[in-house]
């Protein structure tokens, strides 16, 4: 479900007023070059988790078209790239058309879309969108393993300086929170977005202390232990898993 009003007040209306001014720009500008051939704008990521950061996150938009062809993207241009470079709006172009046959290979990031986004024009393409589990799962999968992978990659390149390695270990922390709170979601388990919640609530579910997580800079080496703990039960967990076949239906 998307967003209602109160939750798009909380979420963009939160935003600084010039990273506002800028987003309602965007939008405007767009709504002028493509007119009937933009079908919708959507904010999606952190600002719709409450999670934005002044100056260090993105805001993440999802722009919506009838067709990409070389005229309307060459036509939105100019908007796109001051809109990035003046605010940190990072818009993603879809069609249409292809967001239907898209779900399968971008399952976690449509499934975040459909359920938390905000409507800033024209109308949500997502509201039909399905996404089966057994897309969810092998996605899941295959995002925790990729963390698992370089991990070990940023252990080696650190050289055994312990303040790249928890830095490392705190970008990949959150990476993983969209497949970590996916994961829970399959197993039946409610809890909300932010990286906090799901970091608590799967420490819980699989029975590890993530305290240590919280101060993966200060202890890098214990933090360390701790993901690589997280990440070996979870990928066990997942990869055991039965969900129905791919002609079933989910969502």
């Amino acid at each position: 479900m998307s967003e209602n009003k109160t939750e798009k007040k909380a979420g963009v209306e939160a935003l600084p007023s010039g990273v506002r001014e800028r987003l309602e720009e965007f939008t405007k500008s767009l709504e002028t070059a493509l007119g009937d051939d933009l079908v919708g704008i959507l904010v999606h990521g952190s600002v719709v988790r409450g999670e934005y950061r002044p100056g260090e996150s993105d805001v993440d938009v999802i722009v919506v078209l009838d067709k990409a062809d070389f005229a309307h993207l060459e036509a939105i241009g100019n908007a796109m790239q001051l809109a990035r470079y003046s605010a940190r709006i990072e818009a993603m172009i879809l069609t249409e058309v292809e967001i239907a046959g898209a779900s399968d290979a971008f399952p976690l990031l449509y499934d975040d879309i459909k359920q938390r986004h905000i409507l800033l024009s024209g109308r949500d393409p997502f509201a039909a969108v399905e996404v089966h589990d057994t897309h969810r799962r092998l996605r899941i999968e295959q995002e925790l393993r990729e963390a698992q992978i370089r991990l070990r990659r940023a252990v080696t390149d650190a050289f055994g300086a312990r303040e790249a390695i928890g830095g490392a270990v705190v970008r990949k922390i959150k990476q993983v929170r969209a497949p970590l709170h996916a994961l829970l979601a399959l197993k039946g388990i409610a809890c909300t977005p932010d990286l906090p919640s799901v970091l608590a609530k799967i420490g819980e579910t699989y029975a590890i202390d993530v305290a240590p997580l919280r101060a993966a800079r200060e202890a890098p080496d214990v933090a360390h232990a701790t993901f690589v703990a997280l990440l070996t039960k979870t990928i066990d967990d997942v990869n055991a898993m039965e969900t129905e076949p791919a002609g079933g239906s989910k969502s």
